[in-house]
């Protein structure tokens, strides 16, 4: 089982990239959870095309201990399960903490167990890197990190906090950086600031992502790029970025990243079981 945790700031595009690799590694063949760390429980939204899904921490406010996994759980595109740990009431309580607690109730309830996964992606929200949110990068959850950047200001000192987080954990087995994903936001200078950037933390490009009308035009859909428009160019770039993910965990699917020929797509494959989102 690979497991992954994505990063970055709030807004920067992260969901819909993990949203996409889920749906391109889904689509050829590999049995994928992608779970949602951000309180506003929209990471899984264009795989579950909009509808609803009870967070981990309603849930567990709502009924305790009393429920079952199926009730925070679903099976959306291309049979990528589905989970959004959710966050406090607002004003109250620690959205840090709610990620600790609904990734420990989703352990407790034997979720990996039950759907066995190939991979698992943990969304993680990067503006801040405290106890809660860095949990996915540590505590065996996630092995290798991706962090999510724009050659913005903002953007990229959210990532430097992500990756100064994750050297500060090394020599301790936690998770590694991977390497830096470069989503483009056609600003001056941008791939030299993004370049800069992995040079102060001795990592790499994992991948470039274009600025595309494409992603805009699959999001009031409530679709992944995958699904919404798979011969399109944007497609084609997260089927190479999900390849190089993967090369970097140590596997490969095998597939030509071309797609063309790729089983099952645009229909929902790799079923895990559980409630259809």
């Amino acid at each position: 089982m690979i497991k992954i945790a994505v990063y970055g700031k709030g807004g920067i595009g992260k969901s819909t990239i993990v949203s996409n690799l889920s749906a391109s590694l889904a689509q050829q063949g590999m049995k994928v959870m992608q779970i949602g760390c951000d309180p506003k429980a929209d990471s899984t939204i264009a795989l579950r095309h909009g509808r609803q899904l009870p967070t981990v921490l309603h849930t567990v406010r709502e009924k305790k201990d009393n429920f079952a996994l199926d009730e925070i759980v679903c099976t959306g595109y291309a049979g990528v399960v589905c989970v959004e740990a959710g966050g406090p009431i607002p004003g109250l309580g620690c959205a840090g903490r709610g990620i600790m607690t609904a990734l420990e109730k989703l352990e407790q309830k034997g979720a990996y167990e039950i759907y066995q996964p190939d991979i698992i992606f943990y969304d993680v929200l990067g503006d801040v890197v405290c106890g809660g949110f860095s949990m996915p990068m540590r505590k065996g959850y996630a092995e290798q990190v991706f962090i999510v950047t724009s050659g913005e200001n903002m953007s990229i000192y959210a990532a430097a906090n992500i990756a100064s987080a994750i050297e500060n954990f090394k020599g301790r087995g936690y998770a590694g950086l991977g390497g830096i994903i470069l989503n483009h936001r056609n600003v001056k200078d941008e791939r030299e600031k993004v370049r800069e950037l992995c040079g102060d933390f001795r990592t790499d490009l994992a991948g470039e992502l274009s600025w595309s009308e494409t992603v805009q035009e699959a999001e009031p859909l409530h679709q992944t790029v995958m699904e919404a428009f798979p011969d399109s160019s944007m497609a084609e770039e997260y089927r190479v970025l999900a390849q190089e993910v993967l090369r970097r965990c140590g596997k490969q699917t095998g597939q030509e990243p071309d797609g063309a020929d790729t089983p099952g797509r645009g229909q929902e494959t790799a079923k895990s079981g559980g409630k259809i989102c």
